[in-house]
């Protein structure tokens, strides 16, 4: 691809997104037309594929912080006219050597794309991509994806190795695998969607989860096991009078990334029961009688009016 393509190309039209969209929106547009534009689907049709081909490149500039800035402002000089061969005299626009201070054109965007419109003589494949979809305990722990890809008119068995702590919307590479060129085929990029777990989230390195605890347990105090995405229990310890919304932090029980471990952060819920009958309702009754003179709402009353 020359150069000049990259800034000439408005790969926001090529995807459909706004040049304000968040990265979120043009992720999820890229997602859409992946899947109606993969070449599972569509069969061999050349100009399916090309387009196909058209959005990843728009994708990969524009899903990368900053290429995409870089691209814009590139992409801003050229419709202004920035973008033109030295004339050494007058005539709109300027000429490049008064913007870059004398840098050239392709440079530049060798630089920026990472060499990608300086290439010489025999090429690589295009590179492709897909989509997987990894469970959350996969996400954290890591494993091996086993795909079926049809690109060229071929079909080949890709093994491709997810490594721990991936975050959903992450990349991976597999080196070689992608279309064949002349000086050997390109890479595969495989966009990883994970699911989400029904107990656990994470925040950064850490895994979060939510505990619901009785009445009794938050006002008595209790050691109450916790269950783990490795599978073990941890306990905690609950001290008497825990509320709602209390986090306690199980040390070194979350994610592991690199050298990096992160902690297990346990949410206190503490659940009032829908209906209380016999004995246990007379306790209650009992119980708030014996703690009526405790206003819990005195302190909030008296900052509603000031």
């Amino acid at each position: 691809m020359a150069a000049k393509d990259l800034y000439e190309k408005d790969f926001y039209k090529v995807l459909g997104v706004d040049k304000k969209s968040t990265p979120e929106e043009i992720k999820k547009k890229y997602r859409s037309l992946a899947r109606d534009l993969h070449p599972d689907k569509t069969q061999g049709d050349s100009a399916l594929e090309e387009k196909f081909k058209a959005v990843s490149e728009a994708y990969d500039i524009l899903s990368d912080p900053k290429k995409r800035a870089e691209y814009d402002e590139a992409r801003s000089l050229f419709e202004r006219g920035g973008f033109r061969a030295p004339t050494g005299g007058a005539g709109g626009g300027g000429d490049f050597s008064d913007i870059f201070g004398g840098g050239n054109p392709q440079d530049i965007f060798a630089n920026l794309f990472g060499g990608a419109g300086m290439r010489r003589g025999p090429r690589k494949g295009q590179d492709l991509q897909t989509e997987s979809t990894i469970t959350f305990k996969e996400s954290i722990f890591g494993t091996t994806l086993e795909l079926k890809l049809s690109a060229d008119g071929r079909t080949q068995n890709i093994t491709a190795r997810v490594p721990a702590g991936v975050n959903d919307g992450a990349k991976i590479r597999v080196k070689g695998k992608g279309a064949a060129g002349e000086a050997g085929p390109g890479d595969l990029f495989i966009l990883l969607t994970v699911k989400a777990h029904p107990i656990f989230s994470r925040k950064g390195e850490n895994l979060l989860l939510t505990l619901p605890v009785t009445f009794a347990e938050a006002t008595l105090g209790a050691d109450i096991k916790v269950p783990t995405l490795a599978g073990d229990d941890v306990t905690v310890r609950l001290a008497p009078g825990t509320p709602t919304g209390r986090v306690l932090r199980v040390k070194g029980r979350g994610i592991t990334k690199g050298h990096t471990v992160g902690d297990l952060l346990v949410t206190i819920d503490v659940q009032v029961p829908r209906r209380v009958e016999g004995e246990a309702l007379d306790a209650l009754k009992k119980f708030a009688e014996l703690t009526a003179e405790h206003d819990v709402r005195s302190e909030f009353i008296t900052k509603a009016k000031l």
